[in-house]
C-alpha cells in the first residue's frame, strides 16, 4: 500500500490480527514501529496524519524474571561446556555487568580501561544516548583480558566476526544454552534483571543500582524496589536482637532474594 492510502482501520486490523496469533506484545511493538514510521511520514509531508494513533494497545505486565542460585549454577556449567566460546563469553559479560545486549555486542576495545577496571560505553550504544561509565568487577576484567589475549592486536571489536564487523546476535545460542542448563521462560535481557537482583540482595541502594545499570530516571530503577524485602527483614531482625539484648540469638536465615523471583 502507498503511505497515503493506509487508514486507521488498516493499522487496527493488523494489530488485532497479530494479537490473535497469541503474541500480544509483538502486536504492540509492531504498532509502535508503525506509529514512528507514520510520524516521519507526516514530518516529510507524505500524509497529513498518523493512522497508528489512538489504537488501543494490549495490556502488558512487566516481567520479573530472575535466575535463582541453582539456575545460575546450572548456567555456569552450561556455559563452560558450550562449544561456541564467543557466545558463551557474551553471555558471561552480560551477566557480570548487567549491560544491555547491544552494548556488549557493539563494545570496542577502546571503550575499556582494563588497568583501572572501567568501561566507558559511548552514547551511540546506550539506550539513553549518553556516555555511561561503569566500574568492572575483577571477574569481568579477567574475562576481557582472556578475550584480548586470544585476538589480534589490531582487532577493533570485543566480539568480532569474519567480515570485520561485530557479532550481531546470540539468540539461537542463548536458546541452546538454556536448554542445556534446563532453564525455561528466560530471555537474554533477564540477565540484566538478575544482575540488579544480586546488587539488591547485597544491600546496595536503588540509586547505586540505577547508576550501575545506566538509568537516568529514578522511576526506572524503582521496579527493583521489591527486591529489598528480604534484606530489610533480615536487618530488622538483627536490630531487634541488639535492642532486646539478645546479641547471640540466631537469626533465622531467609531464602535468598534470588529464590522464587520467577514470572
Amino acid at each position: 500500500m502507498k503511505v497515503a492510502a493506509v487508514s486507521f482501520d488498516d493499522v487496527d486490523a493488523l494489530h488485532r490480527s497479530i494479537s490473535k496469533r497469541g503474541v500480544p506484545y509483538r502486536a504492540n511493538r509492531t504498532l509502535a514501529t508503525l506509529s514512528a514510521m507514520f510520524s516521519m511520514a507526516v514530518k516529510w509531508k507524505l500524509r497529513p496524519d498518523n493512522p497508528a494513533k489512538g489504537i488501543e494497545r494490549n495490556q502488558e505486565h512487566k516481567r520479573r524474571r530472575y535466575l535463582s542460585n541453582d539456575e545460575l549454577a546450572r548456567l555456569g556449567k552450561a556455559l563452560n561446556a558450550y562449544r561456541d566460546r564467543q557466545s558463551a563469553d557474551i553471555v558471561r559479560l552480560l551477566l557480570l555487568t548487567g549491560a544491555r545486549r547491544g552494548e556488549v555486542l557493539q563494545a570496542k576495545w577502546e571503550d575499556f580501561d582494563l588497568k583501572s577496571g572501567k568501561w566507558s560505553k559511548p552514547s551511540a550504544t546506550t539506550k539513553q544516548k549518553t556516555l555511561h561509565e561503569v566500574p568492572l568487577s575483577d571477574a569481568a576484567v579477567r574475562l576481557l583480558l582472556n578475550l584480548r589475549g586470544h585476538l589480534p592486536k589490531d582487532t577493533e571489536w570485543v566480539f568480532p566476526v569474519a567480515n570485520g564487523s561485530h557479532r550481531r546476535d546470540v539468540k539461537d545460542a542463548w536458546a541452546a544454552i538454556c536448554r542445556d542448563a534446563g532453564i525455561k521462560n528466560t530471555r537474554l535481557h533477564d540477565l540484566r534483571h538478575t544482575y540488579a537482583s544480586v546488587l539488591a540482595s547485597a544491600g546496595l541502594s536503588l540509586p547505586i543500582i540505577g547508576a550501575m545499570l545506566g538509568h537516568t530516571q529514578a522511576n526506572t530503577t524503582q521496579r527493583y524496589a521489591h527486591l529489598f524485602d528480604d534484606p530489610l527483614r533480615a536487618a530488622a531482625e538483627r536490630a531487634s536482637a541488639i535492642i532486646t539484648g539478645k546479641h547471640g540469638a540466631p537469626v533465622v536465615p531467609l531464602r535468598s532474594v534470588l529464590k522464587d523471583r520467577r514470572s
